[in-house]
């Protein structure tokens, strides 16, 4: 803070406990020519009278002590802006005593967790009651409340993966975040296959979750076929099964992230995704990064074991 908005800080409370100050004085006695208590000429039911008095003695002198208590409040405890008060007392001070408190014991509360792997703490009925707070508190406000997700979000309970379901790549997730990115290929696809070539790979795409459906009897699934196999095997792969290190969405598993309209699926492929996941180490630390993986890694391996069921969007 400038010392200019500390000026202004002192002037206004100074302001203001003058004027408090000249009010009390102002109102405390009667002075020459006021009327009398009972002359107001307001009267009720004939014998109600309502008087114009000043405050009693002692009253006055309450506020008065009230405003000198208030001034040494403000020395003492700093007051005045961003200069310090005589007792050296500071609320970003407080601040960190209460933070180092509060850490000590919620490092006392993790220390058990610390470095044990995902599966175990899986099993442990108080790490995955933790698990699910910390989930609660840090990661419902994007995946819900029942980590079921919802549309750009990932549903967390079933046992698709984008970024691979393994207990370490969960935490991985976690700790460091992910960034998937769709790039666009509107402008690509129609300078290879014209003005409806966006339309062609949509068919062909819904063909790899519907294999029902077959490419040799849909025109426009033929037709997206060749494009998709010219610019989208980079990362979904020939057979449209993904790819998990760069967060390549399996196309065969009727999932999809954004919604599987004709118009989701159209904005995905010509106008690109961009979704981010944040990284929490700084947020939460490893321990409790761990207890929420373990937890989330837990909704889609009911039975534990070694994780072979599933892992993280």
């Amino acid at each position: 803070m400038s010392m200019g908005w500390n000026w202004y800080i002192i002037a206004l409370t100074a302001l203001n406990l003058l004027g408090v100050a000249w009010l009390l004085w102002w109102t405390s006695k009667r002075r020459p020519g006021d009327p009398r208590p009972e002359e107001t000429s307001h009267y009720w039911d004939e014998d109600i009278t309502e008087y114009n008095k000043p405050m009693p003695r002692w009253w006055i002198t309450g506020f008065f002590i009230a405003i000198a208590f208030g001034i040494g409040y403000l020395v003492w405890f700093g007051g005045m802006g961003s200069i310090p008060g005589t007792s050296g007392w500071s609320s970003q001070q407080e601040h960190a005593l209460a933070k180092s408190a509060a850490d000590a014991r919620l490092e006392e509360t993790f220390r058990p967790y610390q470095n044990v792997p995902l599966p175990a703490l899986a099993g442990d009925p108080v790490a995955m009651q933790l698990g699910r707070s910390i989930f609660a508190n840090t990661c419902a406000t994007c995946h819900g409340s029942s980590a079921q997700g919802a549309i750009g979000y990932p549903n967390l309970t079933d046992d698709i993966w984008h970024w691979g379901g393994e207990p370490e790549q969960v935490l991985q997730t976690v700790l460091d975040g992910r960034e998937g990115i769709m790039p666009e290929w509107g402008t690509v696809l129609t300078g290879m296959g014209g003005e409806n070539a966006v339309d062609y790979v949509i068919a062909y795409v819904r063909t790899l979750s519907h294999p029902e459906l077959g490419v040799g009897s849909d025109f426009l699934a033929a037709r997206g076929k060749k494009l998709y196999e010219g610019v989208c095997v980079a990362c979904h792969g020939i057979d449209g099964k993904g790819n998990q290190a760069m967060g390549a969405p399996d196309l065969t598993d009727d999932y999809w992230m954004y919604g599987d309209s004709k118009e989701s699926l159209y904005e995905t492929i010509a106008h690109g995704r961009h979704g981010i996941m944040p990284a929490h180490r700084e947020l939460l630390g490893e321990t409790r990064a761990r207890l929420v993986a373990a937890w989330v890694w837990s909704l889609s391996n009911r039975s534990g074991g070694d994780g072979a069921a599933g892992g993280a969007q």
